[in-house]
């Protein structure tokens, strides 16, 4: 990665970066910031993993996805340098850059043409050793630390948090979320290995209240530099109240060197934030929501806002996940939740099989609440008419169906429904 950018001039260095990374939240918590940068007048890329509908969504300039002419156009600009670090690595025995590492450059070299004044960068996975982790950023975003992709990162939450605590940076400012004690014991002593200046959740930072509105919640946030009452967010569940805090902490470091914001320009860039996927009400009669929840974590995060947020009696679940997920941990978080389950496959080939996750849901729900379909077209369908079934006052009123477990079994239902 650092031969490639610096055979393109180093475009990552062309701008100020603010840099993301956690286990659940880190593309809305991504997302919240580049509204509220944006709505300072600034200039903003946004890099985000993985996309809905196309690989175009994963960067933004300005608030707007590149459109699919121009993506081809920024690959087969970087496409000669790429070739050539790739004959250099392999030369000396190394790896061809993998699919990500080609997007993040992609991604550095756009913000550089725009040009852009910041970058909103989310790690792919984990932090020291993610493509990303080039960037110099200023302000870094470390989001709840959970077991996740223990593969890749490590199999205790010790270890994934000594990964993601990789991108703080000398003398940088770090937001960090509330954390368990095996998390916080690593991040603490990266911080204070390379002197950055920590602003903590629970200490620095609260959220002071919060309360349900129409499309989202209102709230209240305290950060160091004050409270900001009565934001609207247009966003479901306490987790997504404290990825706003988060958000807001670093966008004040970021922009005023911690002191208070404009209380008009976070009010309108809280509004203007749209995180798809996150309990996104994509049909109604019956109600449709689609959550890209695909661990237990997320799964905890998805329920309370569930039932804080809706009134569904009767939930009937959609749910495919990947084979490598821990599809019993995610499964008992819902179960409690819904009254029957579909499980499907998605469109990976990583997905895992639908008898396999049946399996695992039976020990779970009980047999008479799993039913089970190939295809996840013919589960939407399933899952609409068990929904309907449950509608004691057929008017489409307290039964809906969730659609969850991966971010690739989200953006199916949403073409399938033809979401933009």
């Amino acid at each position: 990665m650092q031969r490639v950018l610096e055979l393109l001039g180093d475009p990552h260095r062309a701008y100020r970066a603010v840099h993301v990374t956690g286990t659940n939240g880190k593309s809305s918590t991504a997302r919240i910031v580049e509204r509220l940068v944006r709505e300072h007048g600034l200039r903003t890329g946004l890099f985000t993993s993985p996309h809905m509908t196309s690989f175009a969504e994963r960067i933004a300039v300005d608030g707007e996805p590149l459109t699919e002419e121009r993506f081809v156009e920024v690959f087969e600009d970087v496409a000669p340098y790429i070739g050539v670090a790739d004959r250099e690595s392999q030369e000396a025995g190394g790896p061809r850059l993998s699919f990500f590492e080609v997007l993040t450059v992609m991604a550095f070299a756009a913000f550089a043409d725009a040009p852009v004044d910041v970058a909103i960068v989310e790690v792919g996975m984990g932090g020291t050793w993610d493509s990303t982790n080039v960037v110099d950023a200023e302000v870094s975003v470390i989001t709840p630390v959970a077991l996740d992709h223990e593969r890749w990162l490590g199999s205790t939450v010790e270890e994934i948090a000594t990964e993601k605590a990789g991108i703080i940076k000398d003398g940088a400012t770090t937001v960090l979320a509330e954390q368990s004690d095996a998390a916080l014991e690593p991040i603490l002593a990266r911080a204070e290995a390379v002197g950055a200046h920590l602003v903590r959740e629970g200490i620095d930072l609260e959220v002071v209240d919060r309360r349900v509105a129409v499309g989202g919640q209102l709230v209240d946030l305290r950060t160091p530099a004050g409270v900001y009452t009565e934001i609207f967010v247009p966003l479901h569940g306490a987790h997504q109240a404290h990825n706003a805090l988060l958000a807001l902490a670093a966008t004040e470091a970021l922009i005023s060197g911690g002191r208070a914001l404009g209380a008009q320009i976070v009010e309108a860039g809280f509004a203007g934030v749209e995180v798809p996927g996150r309990l996104e009400l994509v049909r109604t009669s019956p109600t449709v929501l689609v959550d890209v929840a695909h661990n237990p974590a997320g799964a905890e995060a998805l329920v309370g806002a569930l039932e804080e947020s809706f009134s569904l009696r009767h939930v009937v679940a959609v749910v495919a996940v990947m084979a490598d997920k821990d599809a019993e941990g995610l499964l008992s978080v819902l179960e409690p939740a819904v009254a029957e389950i579909v499980v499907t496959r998605n469109s990976s080939s990583r997905s895992a099989e639908p008898e396999d996750l049946a399996e695992v849901a039976r020990e779970v729900f009980g047999e008479e609440r799993v039913h089970v379909t190939d295809r996840l077209d013919e589960a939407l369908q399933v899952a609409a008419d068990l929904a309907e079934s449950g509608d004691d006052q057929g008017v489409g009123v307290g039964t809906g169906v969730l659609v969850t477990g991966s971010v690739v079994t989200v953006a199916d239902a949403r073409i399938l429904m033809r979401r933009p």
